[in-house]
């Protein structure tokens, strides 16, 4: 674990360093949905696997404080930059790796994490997590599946060319630069994710009444409820 620790860290630090092409990161299509689902009055907020800081930054704007995690310097370091230029003064960004980190008990009114959980204990940090949160606090996760049976591979295929229509839209460009395309390959070699019914059993084990969507662009979104005490 150690190991992949350090190769997932690398490979961050690595594309923190190529990170200009936000625009066509197809994560950014489901942040509005997933702020639907924030409770009412979200005094504190954390996020598992910050990245550059864009949805730490969308939490902000409706928390009155932002604790954002991420394993690897460089993204946070960017995280940072890109907050003082748009003056976010109530995010607090830390370089931590989750997996070793203390999680506070029922602290946070929202607790998300945005395609970071497929490269930790899955199970494990969704555990963590949902301690986190207050009760009546909200879960946010939006995360890659893995494509198992027919009809993931025909959705797969129907994504394709809508992913091709809406990185030519953001940025102009069919492709990515060939050198992020290049870090991201290397990244993917250390990857695995989840099926949609795997998910679905760790969902009814770890958070019973959890909704769980299939997205387009190869996501699912789990929204979560902590019951009242």
């Amino acid at each position: 674990m150690e190991q992949t620790t350090r190769q997932f860290r690398a490979d961050f630090d690595r594309i923190a360093l190529l990170s200009n092409d936000d625009a066509a990161d197809h994560n950014l299509r489901y942040l509005n949905f997933l702020l639907q689902h924030l409770p009412p009055r979200c005094a504190h907020a954390l996020e598992i696997g910050c990245g550059t800081g864009t949805f730490s930054r969308l939490l902000a704007q409706r928390a009155e404080h932002v604790l954002a995690l991420d394993f690897s310097p460089n993204m946070i370091g960017l995280a940072e930059a890109r907050s003082q230029e748009e003056e976010h003064k109530n995010i607090d960004f830390q370089c931590q790796d989750a997996t070793i980190w203390e999680f506070p008990v029922e602290k946070f009114d929202c607790v998300a994490s945005i395609a970071t959980l497929h490269h930790l204990p899955m199970k494990e940090m969704l555990l963590k997590m949902k301690t986190a949160l207050k009760p009546c606090g909200t879960l946010l996760v939006l995360d890659l599946f893995q494509m198992d049976g027919v009809l993931d591979m025909l959705s797969g295929a129907l994504a394709l060319p809508v992913s091709v229509c809406l990185r030519l839209f953001k940025t102009g460009r069919l492709r990515a630069p060939r050198e992020v395309r290049e870090a991201w390959e290397e990244h993917g070699r250390h990857d695995s994710y989840l099926t949609m019914s795997e998910l679905s059993e760790l969902c009814r084990a770890v958070l019973p009444a959890a909704q769980l969507r299939k997205h387009l662009l190869w996501r699912y979104s789990i929204v979560w409820r902590k019951p009242d005490a």
